[in-house]
C-alpha cells in the first residue's frame, strides 16, 4: 500500500460531524479529515510495520496521516534525529499523544528525550517531555524506580507552567509514575506535596488533582 492509497482510504473513512467535533476537544481541525483513532488502529493493523511509508504520511501534513504514521513506524529504525524533526511539528495535544505513545516510548531514546523536552519552550514539545514520562511508566516495564525517581525532581521544576497542554501533562506524569508501583507511590505523593506549596495556581491545581487520586492508591 503507498501514500497514495492510504490517504484514499483515510478520506473514505472520514467523517465531518466528527472533524467538527474535534474543536470542542481543543484539537485544531484545519488539516484534519475526521478519521476517528479506532478506524485508524484498524488501517495500522492492516498495513503493519513500514518506516518508509510512515515518513511519507507525515510529510503529507493531515492530522490522521501523521497520527497512522506514529502506528506503523519501526520504533527500531527512529533516530534521535526524527523524534526532533517529528516533535518540532506537533500542533495539537492528540498528535503529540499518540506520537508519545505509540511509538516514541518504544525507542531507546524515550527517557533521554523526556528529560530534554520537559525544559522545551514550545509548548507542544515540553508537553512531549511529560507524556512520555507519563508513557514510560505505563510501557517500560523494565526500567528501574531510579529512572523514575529522577523525574519528580523535573515535574517540581516546571509546574509552574500555566499553559493548559502542559500542566495536565505534568500532572498525567506524576499520577501515572506514582501509580506505577508501591516503590514509587509515596515518592510520588511526597512530590505532589511539596508542588502544593509552590506559589503559582498551575502547581496547585497539578498537585491537588493528583494528590486526589494517588492518595486513595495508599492500603
Amino acid at each position: 500500500m503507498d501514500v497514495t492509497e492510504v490517504i484514499a482510504l483515510l478520506k473514505q473513512k472520514a467523517d465531518a460531524k466528527y472533524r467538527d467535533g474535534m474543536l470542542r476537544f481543543g484539537i485544531e481541525n484545519e488539516k484534519a479529515l475526521g478519521v476517528k483513532i479506532p478506524e485508524l488502529r484498524q488501517l495500522a493493523k492492516q498495513i503493519k510495520s513500514d518506516h518508509e511509508l510512515a515518513q511519507k504520511l507525515w510529510a503529507t501534513d493531515i492530522h490522521e496521516a501523521r497520527i497512522l504514521a506514529s502506528m506503523i513506524d519501526d520504533p527500531a529504525l527512529v533516530t534521535p534525529q526524527h523524534i526532533d524533526r517529528w516533535a518540532k511539528d506537533f500542533t495539537s495535544w492528540d498528535i503529540c499523544d499518540q506520537v508519545c505513545g505509540n511509538l516514541f516510548d518504544r525507542t531507546p531514546y524515550a527517557i533521554e528525550k523526556a528529560i530534554e523536552f520537559s525544559a522545551h519552550k514550545e509548548e507542544f514539545v515540553k508537553r512531549a517531555g511529560f507524556v512520555l514520562m507519563a508513557a514510560c511508566a505505563v510501557h517500560n516495564k523494565k526500567a528501574p524506580d531510579d529512572v523514575f525517581i529522577s523525574f519528580f525532581p523535573i515535574m517540581e521544576r516546571e509546574a509552574w507552567d500555566d499553559r493548559n497542554f502542559v500542566k495536565k501533562a505534568v500532572n498525567w506524569a506524576l499520577r501515572q509514575v506514582g501509580k506505577r508501583n508501591r516503590v514509587l507511590l509515596p515518592v510520588a505523593i511526597a512530590c505532589a506535596e511539596r508542588i502544593l506549596l509552590q506559589d503559582s495556581k498551575a502547581a496547585r491545581w497539578i498537585a491537588g488533582n493528583a494528590l486526589s487520586e494517588l492518595r486513595k492508591k495508599i492500603k
